[in-house]
């Protein structure tokens, strides 16, 4: 797609209804071995993994010079570190000399030193300090030249206040990967955005694509969100791919021509769900009574009613905090867009906050078991940011976080689909027209992993 638009969010008022959707170069039935074949995990491992941007954290965990973290990717370790000009890098978390783990966790300092020869490296990978170079000679004469000796690096690249990183040195730079939506998600200002309230790492029971499979679609809420039932319109929801991602949107509450309806359903909205309603729902109950006439009937001009009314009162709300909305269209304003965004990240995201949950293999290799990191972005004014950012929380095994009650069905469910996913005698799954984004991720999964041609 070619984002055109003067505000690139404005792809969202032309994009397919669901009715619309050309679903023919995918194929809808989905083979179920990719959840719980040992020999589709390598080949997963090998084709995607560890060739393919993904995200590696939000670069508030490193926010200072020295600061470091380590991400793994299965049994694949690299260390993260924000070096002495600001910029993060990434390396193999292993010495060069025998390939011992430098660290662990996170942490902050000046250099790295392996504990087991003290071989020493600065923020940026070289090496600084050999224990006995001149033992039986100088080391580059059988070796290699000391600038030749520091840790492996790998790609990393930041945007939208992520930190992506690719195993791969030859993959192609991050904006390539990004394509078109990059526009569209750079419009939020997401690197001014911090995670507040809920940032937790926990194990679940399932494979990490069935959660990919459950945040890429609305086909389900009949089924486990009823309390959901009747604030949306999903007949109405649009789609649209960009590259090997692709995204939804669904418009603010339900079709209706009554002006005391459709406030009245704006007044009802789940907050817990939608937070970022919350702060600007007391403003807008009391603007919305002004237009109502002498005998109490509420009464809109021409072109105005209470959702464009409500779209309002979030960006004067959002503007007067100093969050700059400008790139951002009046739907973006309450419209919430659900990005799946290849290959492990749902993004559910309006102006102000998103919710991210990013979902990768588990650790050990076992197909049957994920780690999902459920985080909660908002913008914070600058100042307040330090303050207010909730560091990550890592669930010790066996323990479990508090979700609200949304999140908390999701949690529920998704390890019981795995359950029966596990059937030697169920082969693949079925979809329907309700799910877009599912068969679309499955088909960019089959690009990467089979190698199945465009």
């Amino acid at each position: 797609m070619n984002v055109e638009a003067a505000k690139p969010g404005e792809w969202m008022n032309r994009a397919s209804l669901m009715s619309e959707v050309d679903f023919s170069a995918w194929d809808m039935r989905i083979p179920t071995d990719r959840y719980s074949c040992e020999d589709y995990a390598e080949r997963e491992l090998a084709q995607l993994w560890m060739k393919v941007w993904q995200i590696a954290g939000r670069a508030e965990e490193i926010p200072n010079i020295g600061d470091w973290k380590v991400h793994k990717i299965q049994d694949q370790s690299f260390l993260l570190v924000r070096g002495k000009d600001g910029q993060v890098r990434g390396f193999v978390n292993a010495c060069r000399h025998r390939g011992n783990r430098l660290c662990e966790g996170k942490g902050n300092g000046s250099r790295f030193t392996c504990r087991y020869h003290n071989w020493t490296y600065g923020l940026d990978g070289k090496a600084l300090a050999i224990a006995h170079p001149d033992y039986d000679g100088p080391l580059e004469e059988f070796v290699a030249p000391k600038q030749e000796l520091g840790l492996i690096p790998v790609s990393v690249e930041c945007f939208a206040g992520f930190i992506f990183l690719n195993p791969d040195r030859d993959a192609p730079p991050l904006a390539t990967f990004l394509g078109d939506a990059k526009d569209v998600l750079a419009a939020y200002r997401m690197d001014e955005w911090v995670a507040v309230g809920i940032n937790v790492r926990e194990e679940m029971a399932c494979n990490w694509k069935v959660v990919m499979d459950a945040f890429g679609e609305s086909y389900h809420i009949q089924g486990v969100h009823p309390e959901l039932l009747g604030l949306s319109d999903t007949s109405r929801e649009r789609f649209e791919v960009f590259g090997d991602h692709c995204v939804a949107t669904v418009p603010f509450g339900k079709v209706c021509d009554d002006a005391e309806q459709e406030r009245q359903d704006i007044l009802n909205v789940p907050t817990e769900q939608f937070p970022l309603y919350a702060e600007v729902l007391p403003r807008f109950a009391e603007v919305i009574e002004t237009y109502r006439d002498a005998d109490g009937k509420l009464v809109m001009p021409a072109g105005l009613t209470p959702k464009t009314l409500f779209q309002r009162a979030i960006r004067e709300q959002l503007t007067g905090k100093g969050y700059d909305v400008s790139g951002l269209t009046d739907t973006q304003m309450t419209d919430y867009q659900y990005w799946l965004f290849f290959p492990n990240v749902f993004i559910q995201v309006c102006a102000g906050d998103a919710t991210v949950i990013v979902n990768e293999p588990h650790p050990s290799g076992d197909h049957n078991r994920c780690v999902w990191h459920v985080m909660f972005l908002q913008w914070v004014p600058e100042s307040e940011r330090a303050a207010k950012t909730e560091p990550v929380k890592t669930m010790p095994a066996g323990e479990h976080y508090p979700y609200h009650w949304v999140l908390q069905q999701d949690f529920d469910q998704m390890p019981i689909q795995q359950d029966g996913l596990r059937n030697r005698l169920y082969t693949e799954m079925l979809l329907t027209r309700s799910e877009p984004r599912v068969a679309h991720f499955h088909a960019a999964l089959d690009r990467w992993v089979q190698r199945v041609a465009v």
